[in-house]
């Protein structure tokens, strides 16, 4: 090898050397983020749980949720109703529609063109394997069948027809033809217990099988004023667990999977909810489908009295050791209690051996009963108890509907010659012949002024009102009047018996209790 050929060859391994190099760093430079990444990829997150066991006691709770969930999921089914445009609202899509309308297109054709059909959704709850479903009749009031239908969990939808409504407990019965339906299990209502877990299970807003939780917040929850008629049955279950539009008539549940009442209402200033929600308990649902699976009708028994709660004045004037029951502020004529004798005044303390809490309880009570069937009041009179047997009778619009023959417009009291009564805070002034003619009555006296935060007023006394007695003692002047209210001393709380007209003409009769001040 001579000089020149060893020299080239240095040069090329120099070359191939420092290629090399160059080549490695070039590779080594890519690979390093690539490297980078990968590192950073499999470190998101936490490589271990917060809690790597949770509590024994957390997960049976949360296999509780899950298992009853689960298990009464394929019992509720949705409910569609298809309204078309040329039709009036029912109460339900009146309450739906404004939070439907946020979601419709804003162009919709032409001017000319009849509005688009509205599809609203509701719930039900399946009772029988056979297909009979219960819902709320707000749901389907003013509906026709052909605009019904029911979907069941598995996505099926079926025709339903609607086999009777009662609007008094706000509860329908519709029913589908299929077999194998998995119903409900019926709870019992008295073995629920305030703050026990429930689930509400439904249809919120239209979002299909939706179950939410919370607890059981009060029992025997009336005067809500949810009923538009006097005898409506209010006695609810109240609930924290969220409902919405759409939850009507869906299912609320215990933990064990129990029925315990069906969801019908909220109270709410926005029309959504806000903590506070209302089932229908599932004794009263089950007297109602009861007797229209039998009858398709209601065939519900009644006493025949108006009814108002017993507080600590009233009871301190009818010698009640506490507040309860429910006082008897009218026997309507020919009915059921006036044949047993019952009378103005007296307290319904119980009803065939159960306690009676409230005027809604009371109600609630008869509603699960027929008419015709017979039941034992046990009554606080004069200082004492007493037992009658009352025979229930079914309703008569007639009788019960009480309105006055005459106009509904109350007589003005102006020009009366007024007797003020400082002691309770009202004025009073004999009855005019208008006002006895439109009340059908023959003694009676006035309200033509109450004072407003006085006895009266915090009593619920109101100008045009009438007074037709104190205790027993009918008032046929206001010299009487002032007479008997001289008998007592300061203190004593006065019962007295009010007569009053409703704006649509209905005559309201009720006991009004009042103390006496210094």
């Amino acid at each position: 090898m001579n000089r020149r050929t060893l020299i080239a060859a240095v040069v090329l391994v120099g070359v191939g050397m420092v290629l090399g190099i160059l080549l490695m760093s070039h590779l080594g430079a890519g690979a390093a983020p690539r490297a980078l990444q990968a590192q950073q990829r499999s470190q998101l997150g936490a490589p271990n749980p917060p809690i790597a066991q949770p509590s024994e006691l957390v997960r049976q709770l949360n296999r509780a949720f899950v298992d009853v969930a689960n298990a009464v999921l394929p019992s509720v089914v949705g409910i569609r109703v298809y309204q078309r445009g040329s039709e009036s609202p029912s109460r339900f899509f009146e309450f739906f529609g404004p939070f439907r309308r946020f979601f419709e297109d804003e162009e919709r054709g032409s001017p000319e063109a009849p509005p688009p059909p509205r599809e609203v959704q509701g719930a039900g709850v399946i009772i029988t394997e056979d297909g009979y479903i219960v819902t709320n009749n707000h749901v389907v009031e003013r509906v026709k069948e052909e605009d019904l239908r029911v979907v069941l969990h598995d996505g099926k939808e079926l025709r339903a027809k609607i086999i009777g409504r009662d609007p008094l407990t706000d509860l329908a019965l519709l029913k589908v033809d299929a077999k194998g339906l998995k119903p409900a299990y019926f709870g019992n209502v008295e073995d629920i217990q305030v703050g026990e877990w429930v689930i509400a299970v439904g249809n919120p807003l239209g979002l299909r099988s939706s179950v939410t939780a919370g607890i059981i917040s009060a029992t025997g929850r009336g005067g809500l004023g949810l009923q538009r008629d006097s005898y409506g049955v209010e006695n609810f279950i109240q609930t924290d667990a969220p409902i919405n539009p759409g939850n009507s008539g869906g299912g609320l549940f215990t933990l064990s999977g129990a029925l315990i009442g069906i969801n019908t209402a909220i109270a709410t200033t926005t029309g959504f909810y806000q903590g506070y929600g209302f089932a229908i308990p599932i004794d009263i649902v089950r007297a109602v489908v009861e007797d229209l699976i039998e009858d398709g009708k209601i065939d519900r028994g009644y006493i025949g009295v108006q009814i108002q709660p017993v507080d600590d004045v009233m009871a301190k004037a009818l010698g009640l050791d506490s507040p309860r029951g429910a006082a008897v502020a009218r026997v309507l004529k020919g009915g059921a209690a006036e044949q047993a004798g019952i009378k103005v005044g007296d307290v319904i303390l119980a009803l065939d051996g159960t306690p009676v809490r409230s005027p809604n309880h009371l109600q609630a009570l008869v509603a699960m009963r027929r008419a015709g069937q017979k039941v034992r009041l046990t009554i606080w009179r004069d200082g004492k108890t007493i037992e009658k047997v009352v025979t229930l009778r079914p309703r008569d619009q007639d009788t019960t509907a009480a309105r006055a023959e005459a106009g509904s417009e109350e007589e003005s009291s102006e020009g009366k010659p007024a007797v003020d009564l400082e002691r309770l805070g009202l004025a009073v002034a004999p009855l005019s012949p208008e006002k006895r003619e439109q009340l059908e009555i023959d003694s009676g006296i006035e309200v033509t002024r109450v004072k407003a935060y006085s006895p009266a007023w915090e009593q619920g006394l109101r100008r045009g009102d009438v007074i037709t007695h104190v205790g027993n003692t009918p008032v046929k002047s206001v010299a009487e009047f002032r007479r008997l209210l001289g008998q007592r001393k300061p203190g004593d709380a006065v019962l007295l018996r009010v007569l009053s007209v409703a704006p649509n003409g209905e005559v309201i009769e009720r006991l009004v209790a009042i103390e006496l001040p210094s």
